[in-house]
Parts: C-alpha cells; sequence; structure tokens
C-alpha cells in the first residue's frame, strides 16, 4: 500500500500529541497508518528526518509570525515572532522537545532571511544580527520545555525544608505553585522584555562606536 509523505507527517503529530515524545516508536506508526515499517523509511531515512519533517508541519500550523511586516520595529517583531513561537510549541504535546535540534527547512528560508535583514538595518553589526534570532529562539525553546515538563509532573506539596527559607517558599508558593499558566507566560513576558532591554543597550553601544562620517570641507571661492 502506497502512503503520501503528508500522511506520515499527520499521523506521526497526532500519535505524539497522544502518547508523547517517550513512547512515540515508528513501529505504533507503521500500525496507526496500516503499513509495515519499511514504508516510512521509503520517505524517511530516520526517526530525526520524520521529526524535522514534523516539526515543520507544526511550525507552518501555529507559527504565523515569522516574517516582519513592512514598518515593523524589530522591538516589535522580536516579540511578537517570540510569543507566536511559543504559542506553536505549547499547542502540541512535547512540542519543545520535537523542534529542539532541528534545522530550517525550506518553509523558513525566508522568514529568517527576512529576519537578518531587519536586525541589519536596524544597525547591529553582522554578528549581533546573526545570534539574536537564535538567542531568542533558544530563550522560548527553554521557556515551554520548562513549562511541559511540569506538566508531566504528579501534583506535590512544598517540601517542608522551605520553612527555612521564608522569602524563597513565599516566591515559590506564589508563582510556582499557585501561579499555574498565567505565572508560566508572566515569566516567560518579564525574560522577553530584559532581552528586548538588552539588545536596545546593546545596539546604542554599537552605534557609539562606530566613527562619525567626517564632514568633507568645503573648497574656498575666494581667488
Amino acid at each position: 500500500m502506497a502512503i503520501a509523505r503528508d500522511q506520515i507527517v499527520a499521523a506521526a503529530l497526532a500519535l505524539l500529541d497522544e502518547v508523547g515524545i517517550d513512547q512515540f516508536t515508528t513501529r505504533k506508526l507503521a500500525e496507526r497508518l496500516g503499513v509495515a515499517q519499511p514504508a516510512l523509511y521509503w520517505h524517511f531515512k530516520n526517526k530525526r528526518a520524520l521529526f524535522d519533517a514534523v516539526n515543520e508541519a507544526l511550525m507552518l500550523e501555529g507559527h504565523g509570525t515569522r516574517v516582519p511586516q513592512p514598518g515593523q520595529s524589530w522591538q516589535d517583531f522580536s516579540k511578537a515572532n517570540a510569543r507566536s513561537f511559543r504559542a506553536a510549541l505549547l499547542k502540541h504535546r512535547d512540542g519543545a522537545r520535537i523542534h529542539a535540534g532541528t534545522r530550517p527547512g525550506p518553509s523558513d528560508l525566508k522568514g529568517v532571511d527576512a529576519q537578518l535583514k531587519l536586525y541589519f538595518d536596524a544597525g547591529f553589526d553582522e554578528t549581533t544580527a546573526a545570534y539574536t534570532g537564535i538567542a531568542i529562539s533558544r530563550f522560548v525553546l527553554g521557556s515551554v520545555l520548562e513549562e511541559q515538563a511540569e506538566l508531566e509532573r504528579p501534583e506535590e506539596t512544598l517540601d517542608p525544608g522551605f520553612d527555612d527559607y521564608p522569602m524563597l517558599k513565599r516566591v515559590v508558593e506564589k508563582y510556582l505553585v499557585e501561579g499555574g499558566p498565567a505565572a508560566d507566560e508572566q515569566t516567560f513576558e518579564l525574560g522577553l522584555e530584559l532581552i528586548v532591554d538588552g539588545l536596545e543597550a546593546r545596539l546604542a553601544q554599537i552605534k557609539a562606536a562606530r566613527p562619525t562620517p567626517r564632514t568633507p570641507r568645503r573648497k574656498s571661492s575666494s581667488p
């Protein structure tokens, strides 16, 4: 029985939502599709290649803010892009773990190139422009990884040892035990603001370090 690549990707994403990445196997995927395992390897040479394709589908489905809009500031784009990326990862079980280690696919290239141009045109040097997107992406990925890992933990009470540290206990109870998704979002937004603030300070340093263009002297018209 012939099976299309897109069918495999859609079934893999559905299976990942159902069982999670640790219980996912190509054998289970083949059974779900009603094919023999070798039929999967006609399209994907290994599980990593399959996850690359699943990640690309996940991003196309949920990450709609990858290209800067005309006239959009780099600050506004950085925040919108990070929020959109986070939402896409949170939409699926283990979304962060699926994405980790993947490489940009064909559908990502336009957005990555436009992002580089946005930062470079804003005045960032080439190195900072190149790594800013990566830094923000890894911040988002780490944030979601922690959020999704917490979802897999059983309900817990606060360790009695925290009684010896009242300030820490108050913070943990407020933001980690009682906070839930609202605290996760608040933590994410604060981190994002700190990154953008830091980039603004870095940009100011870069601009200040650049030599001021010299104004050419006007030749005297007197004889």
